[in-house]
């Protein structure tokens, strides 16, 4: 606990402080629901994606045995660039998945099986769908790391700073009105005397 001055200064600073508390700690609160509910929602759209990447992979499971006969897919198609934009949740700039673009490599497509075409296609769905787990993933740490912070600062307002804040007015207040009620009574004293000098 801080020490405090036993002013009607001090007191008025401590009510203000309070004040100041009160009024913030509602704000928070509603970050910190709109960022939970937020990670929930990402946490969502990732396990929907990794549900579809799991039925994508299934069904070209088939020719996974192909793929490594002859045909060298890291070489025919590489991702190029992932392109994101900056969103704001809660005050939070997040990564946002805009599009993948990939460079495949010229190939003869009469030496090569005629499902490679179809196969680069679903290893480019499947790669779009790495990106946007990724970039989800990504949402969650950055708004978890806020969540942990605006966490810490409500238990800080909830559990300490409106507490404490409530004792040292509390505790001024009774400082002051002892002082209050001592100069009354040192008053009192003060005009018998005088009472009984001038008679």
């Amino acid at each position: 606990m801080a020490k405090i001055k036993f002013t009607k200064n001090e007191l008025k600073r401590q009510k203000d402080a309070l004040k100041r508390f009160l009024r913030y700690l509602p704000t928070l609160m509603l970050k910190k629901q709109q960022l939970q509910m937020e990670i929930r929602k990402i946490e969502a759209q990732a396990a929907e994606l990794r549900r579809n990447r799991e039925l994508c992979f299934r069904e070209i499971h088939q020719w996974i045995a192909l793929f490594g006969e002859d045909v060298a897919f890291a070489e025919l198609i590489t991702v190029t660039s992932v392109d994101t934009e900056i969103g704001n949740i809660a005050g939070v700039d997040i990564p946002v998945f805009q599009d993948i673009h990939f460079e495949v490599a010229p190939y003869d497509l009469f030496e090569l099986p005629l499902w490679v075409d179809t196969a680069i296609e679903k290893v480019k769905e499947l790669a779009s769908m790495d990106a946007r787990i990724g970039i989800l993933a990504k949402q969650a740490e950055l708004l978890g790391e806020e969540l942990r912070i605006t966490s810490q600062r409500v238990n800080l307002f909830e559990k300490v700073k409106i507490p404490e804040t409530r004792e040292n007015i509390r505790t001024i207040q009774i400082y002051l009105g002892d002082e209050q009620t001592a100069a009354v009574v040192r008053g009192k004293i003060a005009k018998k005397k005088l009472v009984r000098v001038n008679q």
